[in-house]
């Protein structure tokens, strides 16, 4: 008895250690730039690097917490801004000392954080600073991906890397950095050439870093409940229901319309083909107006149901409803004139494809 009994203790203690060791190895999933999540879009893996270089990383769930942390000698990380609606809270975070470092802000955040700077465009990848940051020199070629473009107003001083993707100026004693994507600081984008260092060489330029990046609007509700625990205890039943006459209804068509017969396709054409082939048709005879038109009618449709409006709404309707959940005005890009020429074409493709992010992360 004594040695089954061993074997019986040593069975539960194999079980407890792998349970537990599945339980600290297992994936932390959550939003873009969230410090603690290890999925593709999350910023765990910078948050450890910053923290075993000696860097104190203080996370901030809301704007009261960044506002209590807040020092003349920490720096103030701010991600994920589409959901920093708050007028106040805005102006809270710009009141607060220390320096800024602002990772792909909306047009609302870019002016209350970053004055006097402006969007101006986009880059598609990246490549050499082309400036005298130390911390862009150090890091080499970076591939930013798709990722915005600023400048100042009236062409005040500051420091363009990139192609304009770091941007870098003092104001009143106060270091800013805007940088115009985040895909170079999440786990999925460190293995990049340059991307860790770079992100590093930003994030890390103080002792003390305050980690921002909302995941809901501020005052949200951050409840579990789903939908089906808000509907009633008789739409299970009804359901159930439904679900056998579907079946009942398909099982007697079935039998009266015998079994299916297959019959091949006399041609196969795969959708990449049918793609490219028209758009080699719209190179051919410069029809950037059809080409834009495609792109945008595309756009709408995913883009209305997400919003809640009909196929039918009006463009003013559509715009307001864009800018209330983004911040940014957007009637050019979904309703604007014809591109003029190639590059104009594809820099709408990226503005499009960046406005449907913003929508669907919103």
């Amino acid at each position: 008895m004594t040695g089954r009994r061993w074997i019986v203790v040593a069975l539960l203690a194999i079980v407890a250690v792998s349970v537990l060791s599945a339980y600290l190895t297992a994936p932390r999933t959550g939003g873009l730039m969230e410090a603690d999540s290890t999925s593709p879009d999350g910023a765990h893996a910078l948050v450890t690097l910053l923290r075993e270089h000696g860097v104190e990383v203080v996370v901030a769930d809301d704007v009261d917490a960044v506002a209590s942390a807040a020092r003349p000698d920490t720096l103030i990380l701010i991600a994920q801004t589409f959901f920093l609606l708050d007028d106040d809270g805005l102006n809270r975070l710009a009141g607060l000392p220390g320096d800024r470092l602002l990772v792909a802000p909306s047009a609302r955040t870019r002016e209350r954080l970053a004055p006097a700077v402006q969007l101006d465009g986009s880059i598609q990848f990246g490549g050499r600073p082309d400036c005298e940051l130390r911390e862009a020199i150090t890091s080499g070629d970076v591939q930013f991906g798709i990722s915005d473009s600023f400048r100042r107003e009236d062409d005040l001083p500051a420091i363009r890397c990139y192609g304009g993707a770091l941007l870098r100026y003092t104001d009143a004693d106060r270091t800013i950095t805007v940088v115009g994507s985040s895909d170079f600081m999440t786990n999925s984008g460190l293995s990049g050439p340059g991307s860790a260092a770079l992100a590093m060489n930003l994030a890390g330029t103080h002792d003390r870093v305050i980690w921002y990046a909302p995941q809901r609007i501020e005052g949200e509700s951050s409840g579990e409940a789903s939908l089906l625990d808000l509907a009633p205890p008789q739409v299970g039943w009804v359901v159930l229901q439904l679900c056998v006459v579907v079946a009942l209804l398909a099982w007697w068509r079935g039998r009266r319309l015998g079994p299916l017969v297959a019959e091949p396709l006399p041609v196969v054409v795969r959708a990449s083909e049918t793609v490219q082939g028209r758009g080699r048709l719209y190179r051919s005879h410069r029809a950037r107006d059809r080409a834009a038109d495609a792109l945008r009618a595309a756009t709408l449709t995913r883009l209305l149901p997400r919003l809640g409006l009909a196929r039918n709404a009006a463009p003013s309707a559509v715009t307001q409803a864009v800018a209330r959940r983004t911040g940014s005005d957007c009637g050019a890009v979904l309703f604007g004139p014809a591109p003029g020429t190639d590059a104009e074409l594809l820099a709408l493709a990226h503005h499009l494809d960046d406005l449907e992010r913003q929508v669907a992360q919103s």
